[in-house]
């Protein structure tokens, strides 16, 4: 059986070495003669994964001991409304810079529970650029100042000469949506507040999701929870307070192994700059046959929304992308179009054959 290079957005493609293992362990995980998903997860088995997942992925990311590590379930969506309800007091201010789809999403979760000041909004522009730093309106006592790193619809990130970008919103915690950018290069985690991500981009599959919290911020009351919505429950109880996704979790445990393997975040950080300078060299060359109308400064390394000059082609290249074996390229229906999401588990190969299937493409069709 071939597999074809999967660009689809989340869920996304997986490391063909983590899938591999994962069939390997399916019917009897290290000889205990059952899967690791068949296993109680407070056994001594599950906690070796979780416990060893959570090492690992401070080793991959550098986050220091001064910050919780969560495996949760809900995906960002819930993580956006609890950060409100465990962080800031009823009727508090909270900042939020819009950059896309996914940080409308992230306001809309806390209009219920806290003041949500529109600090910067791309919208006007279509989601084209990221907001410049000194157009922000930020407010006077807010609880945190909240962004999305990279927006997997529109395909703008925050990026700099030096990376990844993060704005310096002075003494208010930074809290940052990380889902579709996460551990796709070095990044500073103690420049934030908290950062969340949902793992099934660049870290395992759906059903889990990581939220990395600096401790202090945990003694903040908050409003009123069930103690299922609480981080300092979820923390105490190893993030077990309910049944776990266990088989998610031990996905992702085989991921970060694979990209420690691989040689960590600095690795990743190359490859992924290779992979979108190849894309977006092969969009800009096409003289207007394809384009990413996205600013050059802010486009994602991640996730590349393109267009092609008539839309009337897009079915023929759909149709012939997945005849070639390059699958899940529609754009999503926010914008239409293209898309292809290029996660750390997306070889540079797989890059390669779609660029040179788009040259092909335009030489046939132009």
């Amino acid at each position: 059986m071939s597999r074809a290079f999967n660009f689809s957005p989340g869920p996304a493609t997986l490391p063909e070495p983590v899938l591999q293992q994962a069939q390997a362990e399916m019917l009897d995980w290290h000889g205990v003669g059952a899967s690791i998903v068949e296993l109680s997860h407070r056994g001594p088995e599950f906690m070796q994964v979780a416990h060893e997942t959570e090492a690992d992925l401070r080793t991959l990311m550098a986050i220091p001991d001064d910050y919780a590590v969560l495996f949760l379930q809900g995906g960002a969506t819930v993580q956006q409304a609890l950060i409100a309800l465990n962080f800031a007091d009823p009727g508090q201010a909270t900042d939020y810079v819009i950059t896309g789809h996914w940080g409308k999403t992230a306001l809309k979760q806390v209009t219920p529970y806290v003041h949500a000041n529109l600090a910067a909004d791309g919208e006007p522009g279509g989601f084209r650029d990221i907001p410049a730093r000194n157009s922000w309106r930020l407010s006077d006592g807010a609880a945190y100042v909240h962004y999305t790193a990279n927006e997997t619809i529109h395909g703008v990130e925050f990026r700099s000469a030096n990376g990844c970008d993060i704005p310096d919103v002075g003494d208010v915690p930074l809290f940052a949506d990380f889902s579709s950018s996460i551990a796709s290069e070095p990044l500073d985690i103690s420049r934030f507040g908290v950062i969340y991500a949902g793992a099934q981009k660049n870290l395992g599959p759906v059903g889990v999701t990581v939220v990395i919290i600096r401790r202090d911020l945990l003694e903040r009351a908050g409003q009123p929870r069930a103690g299922i919505f609480d981080y300092r429950a979820h923390l105490k109880g190893e993030s077990m307070l309910n049944t776990p996704p266990t088989w998610n979790w031990y996905l992702l445990g085989l991921t970060v192994k694979w990209m420690l393997a691989e040689g960590g975040v600095a690795e990743f950080a190359q490859r992924n700059a290779r992979k979108s300078a190849l894309l977006y060299d092969t969009i800009d060359t096409s003289g207007g046959f394809y384009c990413n109308e996205v600013a050059t400064a802010a486009r994602s390394r991640m996730n590349v929304p393109f267009f092609l000059h008539d839309s009337a082609l897009d079915a023929a290249f759909l149709q012939e992308s997945t005849a070639a074996g390059l699958i899940s390229l529609k754009g999503h229906r926010v914008l239409g179009g293209m898309r292809a999401s290029i996660y750390n588990a997306m070889p540079e190969a797989g890059v390669q054959a779609l660029a040179s299937f788009m040259r092909d493409f335009q030489q046939r069709h132009g």
